[in-house]
């Protein structure tokens, strides 16, 4: 089935103007000329960008279905805005060879309503294996150099040079130091031995900046001496910045990642929040939250993505030292980045056309154009003639997050009862409506 989006205002690569998008055989064409009874959507008054690619999902399939699933979370996802999602290796069995790659993608393609690939996840002793595989299988080899939820912690050096060497293929880090963090949390945990009371602002000075600028130096310089392609999840400090560049997309080894948490919220928050903000690294200080948003505008953090990581209630009710870290977030990630554009502070600003016009360009770079180039994905992520027809039609409203509006399996947010002035009022995926379209698993190509 064909489709025109009729006098929307077409955000892509850079630009901001108001026209017509044409879909022909769930891919986007050039003209009307190409199309056959085509149905028509008028988005008259709205916003239209290609989906979001979401590059750091958790959505708990296989063996950890109690907190999440590919079903719920990839309809979460697609309430959002978001048409893509690649989705981490630490669940039950881990992703961490062939053969439970592929348990998990005819689990996708059984239950996901959103198009999907996968890491595999890097361990001490599955290196042979890992580097064996085609790079283009796929999506990217993820690597904890700080313990969090799955315990998949690599820290043999030997193993770390040689991945680092030999591998082909983009490597996804965590970066926090392991040694720093142990023995933050046992100076806690000593001092509120026999006794509670200890809270979740603890996190970020357990998992702290220099855990994190510590890890993530080690990693950078580890590629900078092998040469290799190193993408540094969720940064969440203003020192990391420093090891960063802003040179152009197309030359950089090292690029960097940044979550909507880490931009929403601050260390202020663990007072109303606790435990439904603890995520690892840590959500840190209000310089840290504002030095982020100015990396993003400067070129030095390339992607944002949410590292959505639903838990239950029951276990984020549990004391902090015992309570998992992980927020689930891919249901609002979208509007949270908008909100920045849309909120009645902004638009009654001074020169609010002009800051329009840059930043919300930009927000569909980091969050649609820049993670399909760095992870090779296949025409997605932009709205070009020939690509796959995924594409969002935001329109400005007043919408509000409720209990009763969230989809995720978990049924909690830390948002509930925030108000955003976006609603995400249309989503084609793969050419169609996304109520009646048919996910694809995600081609990549390096």
């Amino acid at each position: 089935m064909d489709y025109i989006i009729h006098n929307g205002t077409i955000i892509n690569e850079g630009t901001l103007r108001v026209g017509d998008l044409f879909i022909h055989n769930g891919r986007l064409a050039e003209n009307e000329s190409q199309l056959h009874n085509p149905q028509h959507f008028d988005a008259s008054g709205c916003y239209v960008m290609p989906g979001v690619i979401d590059t750091h999902v958790h959505f708990r399939d296989p063996g950890l279905t109690a907190k999440a699933d590919f079903d719920t979370e990839s309809r979460a996802a697609l309430a959002g805005g978001v048409t893509s999602v690649i989705d981490m290796p630490n669940t039950l069995p881990q992703t961490t060879t062939l053969e439970t790659l592929e348990e998990k993608e005819a689990i996708a393609a059984a239950k996901s309503r959103v198009n999907y690939g996968f890491m595999l996840g890097a361990t001490n002793d599955n290196l042979d294996a890992l580097l064996a595989l085609p790079p283009t299988r796929y999506a990217a080899i993820k690597l904890f150099l700080g313990s969090s939820t799955g315990n998949m912690l690599v820290n043999d050096p030997k193993t770390l040079d040689r991945l680092f060497a030999e591998s082909r293929k983009l490597i996804v880090a965590h970066c926090e130091d392991e040694g720093i963090i142990a023995a933050n949390l046992r100076n806690y945990r000593l001092e509120y031995a026999g006794k509670e009371g200890e809270t979740a602002a603890l996190h970020p000075k357990i998992r702290n900046t220099e855990a994190c600028f510590v890890s993530t130096y080690k990693a950078i310089e580890r590629a900078r001496r092998h040469g290799t392609r190193l993408h540094i999840a969720h940064l969440s400090t203003a020192t990391e910045l420093s090891l960063l560049s802003n040179q152009d997309l197309s030359q950089k080894l090292i690029t960097a990642e940044v979550t909507p948490n880490h931009l929403w919220f601050d260390d202020r928050d663990y007072a109303a929040l606790g435990n439904l903000i603890k995520c690892n690294p840590a959500i840190k200080s209000d310089d840290d939250r504002l030095a982020l948003w100015a990396a993003l505008q400067d070129g030095l953090i390339d992607t944002i993505a949410t590292d959505h990581a639903p838990h239950t209630l029951e276990e984020k009710q549990r004391r902090y030292f015992d309570a998992p870290g992980g927020i689930p977030s891919i249901q609002h990630s979208l509007q949270m980045m908008l909100e920045s554009l849309f909120s009645p502070a902004a638009k009654n600003q001074d020169g609010y056309d002009d800051y329009l016009r840059e930043w919300f360009p930009l927000i569909v770079e980091k969050m649609c154009h820049n993670p399909a180039v760095i992870f090779g994905i296949k025409e997605r992520g932009f709205l070009r003639p020939g690509y796959h027809a995924d594409v969002v039609v935001v329109e400005p409203a007043e919408t509000t997050v409720t209990p009763e509006s969230l989809l995720y399996k978990c049924g909690w947010s830390p948002l509930t009862g925030s108000t955003f002035h976006t609603r995400i009022r249309k989503v084609f995926l793969n050419g169609m409506p996304a109520e009646q379209s048919t996910p694809e698993p995600l081609v990549f190509t390096k």
